[in-house]
Order: structure tokens, then sequence, then C-alpha cells
């Protein structure tokens, strides 16, 4: 967080999670950083970034104490995909990174390269 800071830079998470529970996690984990509720995953549809948990991973879901419906407060089974953007000061995007792999996230060191390479104005 603080290499994120001295390139100039803020972080941001958008997650489906009812505000409750944003806010626990926020504070469960300590993080440094706001998390946007994103309710129904309405703005991961509008980019086509959502994927529905098939009926039997389901079940594996619930076995692992994980009940997407009380925590997303919605009957979707929808998840957002990993994705990342890096937004230049004037709004544009920079760089996008996305992983049809709802389980893979992109790594923390390509987002700080590609901070720096901003920063270096490459």
């Amino acid at each position: 967080m603080n290499e994120i800071k001295a390139l100039g830079a803020n972080l941001v998470a958008v997650s489906p999670i009812e505000r409750r529970f944003a806010a626990r996690t926020v504070d469960k984990y300590g993080l440094r950083f706001p998390v946007l509720v994103d309710p129904g995953n309405e703005v991961a549809s509008a980019f086509q970034l959502t994927i529905v948990v098939p009926e039997p991973l389901r079940d594996v879901y619930y076995g692992f104490g994980i009940d997407l419906e009380r925590v997303n407060g919605d009957r979707s089974w929808t998840l957002p995909l990993p994705t990342r953007y890096v937004i230049g000061t004037d709004g544009l995007i920079v760089d996008a990174r996305t992983n049809t792999d709802h389980t893979l996230r992109p790594e923390p060191e390509e987002t700080l390269a590609v901070l720096r390479r901003i920063k270096d104005g490459a």
C-alpha cells in the first residue's frame, strides 16, 4: 500500500458483498483502502465481467461456509471476474487486466510495474 501511494496512486476495491460485510472485511483485515459496494454486480455486469456459479459448485461453496446469497444479498449466484483497471489522472484507462477464472487475481507486482511505467513516463 505504501508503494502504491509513493507512486502517486490510490487503490480502490469493488465488491458485490453487502455494505455490512464490506465494512467487516475492512475491519477484519485492516484494509487501508476503500471497498466500494456493487449491489447485484450491476457495474460488473454492465462491463460483462460476471459469471454465474454453476449449481454443482454451489454445494462446494456451502461446504466451505460461503453463502453468496447471504453475503451478496441476492439470489443470483454471480461473481465478478477478477479485474484490475489502472486509470490515469485524465480519467482514461491506462491498463486493464481480467481473468475468466474467478479464482485467479492480478498479481500486486504486475500492478506496481504498470504504476512505475506511468510514473517514469513510459
